[in-house]
């Protein structure tokens, strides 16, 4: 093949490696020194073979997704981890609250203007551990999952929002249980209407 049936260069593959250093020094970037080896060619020498002309092949081109490509989002980190500590705040505020079942349900129903009271007070109990259980659980899965995708600098601030409204219904689901099928409660809310 000769030098005019080569495509035209779009990306100076058939640049020296002199005048790569050049366009890179010209564009304001810092080319590196001419005596530093390239450590792809270092690591992985290719020999040359009879049909191989190492001055007319394309050099392959460098992945694209390299982690200088990618973008460093900075606001993204900082919310991820402002919604994540916010959220073990929540969570280690309501984990005793869950905890003691009987306290929980009494707050629950004053705020909710119910005028009762919990009929079996101890039979709520593992519902309530289970609740804060799940509930330590979830905030630990979301974390997790946030820290490996910051990691691979992915767009996170969604993952700790999910994860809170995941966990939330599950949570709301385990507490509503023993609620709705205590007597007194079911009372409570009879009364009401």
């Amino acid at each position: 093949m000769s030098d005019s049936e080569r495509p035209r260069p779009q990306y100076g593959e058939y640049a020296t490696p002199e005048e790569q250093r050049a366009r890179i020094a010209a564009l304001g970037g810092s080319a590196p020194h001419p005596d530093v080896a390239d450590p792809a060619l270092v690591a992985h020498p290719v020999a040359p073979s009879p049909t191989h002309e190492p001055s007319r092949g394309p050099l392959p081109s460098p992945r694209p997704t390299t982690a200088a490509a990618r973008p460093t989002r900075l606001a993204d980190r900082v919310i991820t981890v402002a919604l994540l500590a916010y959220g073990l705040v929540t969570v280690l505020g309501a984990i005793p609250q869950l905890v003691d079942f009987a306290g929980f349900a009494q707050t629950w129903m004053d705020m909710a203007g119910i005028d009762a009271s919990l009929a079996d007070p101890a039979g709520g109990r593992a519902w309530g551990i289970a609740a804060a259980v799940v509930y330590g659980l979830g905030w630990l899965l979301t974390a997790v999952f946030s820290w490996w995708s910051l990691s691979l600098r992915r767009l996170s601030w969604w993952i700790p929002l999910v994860g809170a409204i995941v966990t939330f219904i599950i949570v709301s689901m385990l507490l509503a249980a023993p609620l709705l099928s205590d007597p007194g409660v079911l009372d409570g809310l009879s009364r009401m209407g």
